[in-house]
């Protein structure tokens, strides 16, 4: 077919206007002029009809899109959502190893997921234990030297890993208590003849909660009373106690 046609009938013409003419008057409406009516095939029932090139191209007669029989409403459940990534995972608690489920966007980067807030504890108290925690420094190197951490150990054991002060345990707290020195490792590493080291000796560490921990470090619960709270009214005349008043 050749010339301008009628986006209509099909009716080919030598000249734009001549079409606008011929539409108008055969077929009842009048085209805007500079848009050459396109002729399409509806994708629902065949019909022929017109569109204009500055439309999207036609797929649906006026009548098919009228009763929206071309629309259908896309499903976005399960595999056919378009950001379907498999569904839940079943995964094992990486404490107690029951199965757990996780979408993909909710298990970390590590691979490790819990059950529970118990066991998210008790993963991150094993996982940041010694040198798990990123402030590991080799053990007994660390800023108390050789020996803190045993007794720090042998401390919580004493004190059944509670406040005994207050008398909060650990499972109460969601992590074991301070353990506090009595007298203050600057006392020590201030007296002549003493080193950091001689600070970390059962009689001189307890174990508190951490309000009762401030308390002690600002002096609201006297030595006194902490050393009567793990049996020790006396210390040896050996120890710097005299050098409390300077620190």
């Amino acid at each position: 077919m050749s010339g301008l046609p009628c986006p209509t009938c099909e009716h080919p013409f030598d000249s734009e206007q001549q079409m606008l003419i011929h539409h108008s008057e055969h077929h009842g409406t009048r085209l805007p002029s500079g848009h050459g009516g396109m002729i399409a095939t509806c994708e629902i029932c065949t019909a022929r009809f017109s569109y204009y090139p500055s439309e999207k191209p036609g797929r649906y007669c006026s009548e098919c899109v009228q009763n929206e029989s071309w629309q259908t409403t896309p499903c976005l459940e399960g595999p056919d959502h378009h950001r379907w990534k498999g569904g839940k995972r079943i995964l094992s608690c990486a404490v107690c190893d029951s199965a757990v489920k996780r979408y993909p966007s909710n298990i970390p980067d590590s691979g490790v997921v819990t059950c529970s807030e118990p066991c998210r504890r008790q993963w991150l108290s094993d996982a940041f234990t010694g040198s798990g925690h990123p402030n590991w420094k080799g053990g007994d190197t660390g800023p108390y030297g050789p020996g803190w951490a045993a007794i720090r150990q042998a401390a919580l054991e004493r004190d059944e890993h509670q406040c005994r002060c207050c008398g909060a345990t650990d499972e109460a707290l969601g992590r074991n208590p301070d353990v506090h020195h009595i007298i203050p490792v600057r006392v020590f590493v201030n007296a002549e003849g003493y080193d950091v080291t001689d600070a970390h000796f059962i009689e001189n560490v307890i174990s508190l909660c951490p309000g009762c921990h401030r308390k002690a470090d600002f002096d609201k619960i006297k030595r006194e009373k902490l050393r009567l709270l793990i049996g020790v009214s006396d210390q040896p005349a050996d120890n710097p106690t005299r050098s409390e008043a300077s620190d």
